[in-house]
């Protein structure tokens, strides 16, 4: 029994988006999660089903604000309502890891699933009539013929920025527990009760850096530098 899961670094995420496009193209040909497709791609209104998105937001005020860069997928909700709404019994939560995954074969596309999520996880797969989602790539990590290093989420293995980490959250030894102990790691939108597996590292602190010592006047330092020259060649 484990549950697994990601942890998101915000100060470490630049917002490049490689996680959101590896996903993409894993996914796009992945039998478990069904396909994420393209419409109309080199159209005047291209769009398409994405697992992963970044959202950007602006925090602080001028001149001491930054762009906080926020990449959402499904968060595997212990508690998920996503699974419990589901009237076919499509949507379901695995035992063995706690991934939740949707049974194409049962989902009739109705959306009750993408409006009991408040992550905006779930997407409708227009050409299928059926809803597409986040599996953790679930048909890699567990794939024995990878090397082990490999059998990660195409999301994390894609991060230039190593904002992205994989791990048992039931395990409190291993790297994603460390983590979210050591920096206070928190899951999103934690009132609403879902109990999201996922949680997200905070921006650090931004340590306080004194002013500059007042400069030295107009040509000090050139004639400090030729001082030393001078010392050197008479060596």
């Amino acid at each position: 029994m484990s549950r697994l899961g990601l942890v998101i670094d915000i100060d470490a995420c630049v917002g490049c988006h490689a996680c959101a496009t590896a996903c993409k193209e894993w996914n796009g040909a992945s039998l478990m999660a069904g396909g994420a497709p393209d419409y109309d791609p080199q159209g005047a209104a291209p769009s398409g089903v994405w697992f992963n998105r970044v959202r950007h937001y602006e925090a602080g005020e001028y001149p001491e604000s930054r762009t906080l860069n926020v990449p959402m997928s499904c968060m595997h909700c212990e508690t998920a309502d996503c699974v419990t709404v589901c009237p076919t019994g499509a949507s379901y939560k695995r035992a063995e890891d706690g991934i939740v995954l949707i049974d194409a074969e049962k989902c009739m596309g109705c959306n009750y699933c993408a409006w009991a999520c408040p992550y905006g996880a779930r997407e409708l797969d227009e050409t299928s009539g059926t809803m597409r989602k986040c599996t953790l790539c679930v048909d890699r990590i567990y794939d024995t013929a990878l090397p082990e290093a490999e059998r990660q989420p195409a999301c994390v293995l894609a991060c230039p920025a190593h904002a992205r980490h994989f791990g048992d959250f039931d395990d409190p030894s291993s790297a994603v527990s460390t983590m979210v102990r050591e920096r206070d790691g928190a899951p999103l939108l934690e009132k609403l009760g879902y109990r999201p597996t996922n949680r997200y590292l905070p921006p650090r602190v931004a340590p306080e850096v004194p002013p500059p010592a007042e400069a030295p006047p107009r040509g000090t330092l050139q004639r400090r530098l030729a001082s030393m020259v001078n010392r050197l060649i008479r060596l």
